[in-house]
């Protein structure tokens, strides 16, 4: 077996979760497991987050927690895509989003007599999904007929950036004024920056999983545990002289004299191929950089400095001593693609 493996924690899960229930006390906690989990296992993670209540979008997954005895209350997040989810939906008793006309049209057409929980969801400003000010009214009409226990929803464009939540606020309030209905806002970012928007139900994702969703703030600064580590070892160890190159396209040369390990790691493990060099990697529990291209199936450390880096001594891609978001930031992306990415080639152990 190639020594590739990720680890997940699900003692950080647990304790990542506790910070967002700190945060916003007087709120319910959607845990957002979409993506099966951003990538760390659907059902483990499930198993370790004692949250309120199960954000996802995969209606098949959603029927398979069902399935194995899960009762809290399931929120689908983009709502169903055809007419024939909705009898699904109320078979399994699971919430959904509505968020434009067209799934209202479905809901008023379904079979089922029941009515269902419904989260309505209002655009204030991210210009994807949700209905305008001026479609609420005749939204909440229709629904009258087929959904009970209306939550109204929104999604912060920029709560992790400068321009931030008070302009997506303000609309909301504006376009909400004088309704009773439940409420909920925050994701990751404004749970832990903007109280004020914490309301009834918050939908921690990211956070969850030991990541921050602020570039100026990391997640060991914001209380949070890294929950998965992956990591590897080195099969090869080479001595280069100067003007020697590593790897494809010959991207980087040397300056002079030095040690190079090669790593099973690689893009279809998951680890991102435009990660360039310089990207962070630890090596015997020292930090150190990634050389040239990542190869499908291997990708070079740098040695320098590591003297006792041998064949098989321990790599950490990212993880505990080296955070996914750091990694993410230098290959150009951000620390969600990294998780999701995961390969199912690469094992997965738990702890905690």
């Amino acid at each position: 077996m190639r020594p590739i493996r990720a680890r997940v924690d699900s003692a950080a899960l647990r304790h990542n979760l506790s910070v967002a229930r700190r945060m916003a006390p007087r709120s319910r906690v959607w845990a957002v497991v979409k993506a099966n989990a951003y990538g760390h296992g659907l059902a483990r993670a499930v198993r370790a987050l004692t949250a309120d209540g199960l954000g996802l979008i995969e209606l098949e997954a959603a029927i398979e927690l069902r399935r194995a005895g899960e009762k809290r209350p399931i929120l689908m997040m983009q709502g169903f895509y055809s007419p024939e989810e909705i009898d699904l939906i109320s078979k399994n008793s699971l919430t959904t989003v509505v968020h434009d006309a067209e799934q209202l049209a479905m809901l008023e057409k379904a079979s089922s007599p029941e009515k269902i929980p419904v989260y309505l969801k209002l655009n204030t400003g991210m210009n994807r999904l949700g209905f305008a000010e001026s479609e609420l009214k005749n939204a909440l009409g229709r629904l009258a007929h087929r959904a009970r226990d209306i939550t109204l929803m929104t999604h912060f464009a920029d709560a992790d950036g400068k321009r931030g939540v008070k302009w997506q606020v303000d609309r909301f309030q504006k376009m909400t004024v004088g309704l009773s209905f439940s409420r909920s806002l925050a994701n990751s970012a404004a749970v832990l920056r903007y109280p004020e928007t914490h309301a009834d139900w918050v939908r921690p994702g990211i956070m969850l999983y030991g990541c921050s969703p602020f570039s100026d703030e990391s997640a060991e600064k914001l209380g949070l545990k890294p929950v998965m580590t992956l990591s590897s070892e080195l099969i090869a160890v080479r001595s280069l002289s100067a003007g020697d190159s590593v790897g494809y396209g010959c991207t980087f040369t040397t300056q002079g004299p030095m040690r190079v390990g090669v790593v099973a790691c690689g893009y279809a493990d998951g680890y991102p191929r435009h990660a360039p060099t310089g990207t962070p990697v630890l090596v015997c529990g020292k930090r150190t950089r990634t050389l040239g291209r990542v190869a499908m199936d291997m990708l070079i450390a740098d040695l320098t400095g590591i003297p006792e880096a041998a064949i098989g001594s321990p790599v950490t891609l990212w993880g505990e001593g080296l955070s996914a978001d750091e990694v993410a930031a230098s290959a150009g992306t951000v620390s969600y693609e990294l998780l999701c990415a995961l390969s199912p080639r690469v094992p997965v152990s738990e702890t905690g």
